[in-house]
């Protein structure tokens, strides 16, 4: 599991700007609440799988911590999955960013009833919970997602999210939440990267300007109503 290291100058910055205070929401209404599991897929989390994020493995409890304590709260787990279809449904990435033989192989791991693109076995999923696709990074990426409509359509005020990778889906996504108006907390113990400075590259973005940033553990007290500071 990663560190997270927050950067003391960019702590003081966002503290300053939130009067003194380390956390821009002290209490939420867990019951417009909703997790946000991204891509905590096979293709994602296995071992030796195609796009393996082996933090992701350690993240899976911490996950859990958060979607066990939000669904007994009354709120809800929402577990994204990345989806493709075609090479040509985003040419500016499969083409520019990456080889043909791996944009081809992405396009075939991530196909609807492949292994690779099936929720990681080891997720707390129950039948109350989402299951939304997701064919761009964020999971508010008009057109790609029905996230937006569905959590608007609940009442949902408040995002907390997880999942892998940090400094790519997850920050995409808290990023676009903030921007549509929804409280965002970052759980940074149960987000993954491919590398300690990514991870914490993302973090540091997110808690300047997006996010509270919190553990797993804070993140389930503040469902209880117990505010850790």
């Amino acid at each position: 599991m990663h560190t997270t290291i927050i950067d003391p100058a960019i702590r003081a910055r966002y503290r300053a700007l939130k009067g003194g205070r380390e956390f821009a929401y002290r209490d939420i209404d867990p019951t417009r609440t909703a997790h946000l599991v991204v891509d905590m897929q096979n293709a994602f989390v296995e071992e030796g799988a195609f796009l393996e994020v082996p933090e992701a493995r350690d993240i899976v409890d911490n996950i859990n911590a958060v979607t066990v304590g939000l669904r007994e709260a009354g709120g809800i787990n929402v577990f994204f999955r990345f989806t493709t279809t075609a090479t040509d449904h985003w040419p500016v990435f499969f083409q520019h960013f990456q080889n043909e033989t791996f944009a081809k192989t992405q396009v075939e791991t991530f196909q609807h009833g492949s292994h690779g693109h099936a929720l990681y076995p080891r997720l707390d999923v129950r039948e109350q919970d989402l299951i939304l696709d997701k064919t761009r990074f964020s999971a508010f990426t008009q057109g790609h997602s029905d996230a937006l409509d569905i959590l608007r359509a609940r009442g949902i005020e408040t995002l907390l999210i997880s999942g892998t990778l940090t400094n790519v889906c997850c920050e995409l996504t808290a990023r676009d939440a903030q921007q549509l108006g929804f409280k965002v907390i970052m759980v940074a113990d149960a987000n993954a990267a491919l590398s300690e400075a990514e991870h914490n590259s993302a973090i540091n973005t997110v808690a300047s300007w997006s996010a509270d940033i919190r553990s797993a553990a804070q993140t389930v007290a503040l469902l209880k109503g117990e505010f850790v500071d």
